[in-house]
């Protein structure tokens, strides 16, 4: 299935674009939909790009709370490319019958108090971010989270956000290596019309 909107082949490729497909061959073999996707704004790739490495690899939690917060948001946006290569990525990190828990109910997941204080804020800022207040902060420090986890929290959930949209927006679709074995499974990833 080809996205909706014309993208630079890894063929076509030149300069900084060329150089950010050939990372993606070097690590996982191929150039990801989510990646080419951009390119049908050529200038726009390498900002977000950088943006969301900035994101992750500055990230104040560890590693599996910035996966978990994007298959939540993921989850809620709602957008099935995501869902599945981060339930994939989860699975990795906590195995897959938790990564599945959480995206079924993350409040009984096996997960922290703080895990699903920083979870639920997530889900709010993906369902209706107006509706967060002072309280909703007091809550997360109430559970130790600092004003630095607050922002990256909402960082992550709110660039997921976008990102998941556009991908949606411009006919992005998960690659096969990314579904689960699983034909149930698959479908339940499944949260979007993709």
């Amino acid at each position: 299935m080809e996205l909706f909107v014309r993208t630079i082949e890894p063929s076509e490729a030149e300069g900084e674009i060329a150089s950010i497909y050939d990372g993606e061959m070097a690590s996982m073999g191929r150039v990801m939909e989510a990646t080419r996707c951009w390119t049908a704004r050529p200038d726009i790739l390498a900002p977000v790009e950088h943006l969301l490495h900035q994101i992750r690899d500055g990230f104040s939690l560890e590693l599996v709370n910035f996966r978990l917060i994007t298959l939540v948001a993921a989850k809620h946006v709602p957008s099935s490319y995501c869902c599945h290569v981060y339930f994939k990525a989860l699975s990795g990190m906590i195995g897959r019958e938790q990564a599945l828990a959480v995206h079924r109910d993350y409040r009984n997941a096996g997960l922290t108090e703080q895990q699903v204080a920083m979870l639920a804020y997530a889900e709010q800022i993906t369902v209706d971010a107006s509706r967060i207040d002072q309280d909703t902060i007091d809550s997360l420090r109430a559970v130790g989270l600092t004003d630095l986890n607050i922002a990256d929290i909402a960082l992550a959930a709110s660039f997921r956000n976008f990102l998941s949209r556009y991908f949606d927006a411009v006919g992005a679709r998960a690659e096969p290596e990314f579904l689960d074995d699983d034909p149930s499974v698959r479908k339940e990833l499944s949260v979007g019309d993709r």
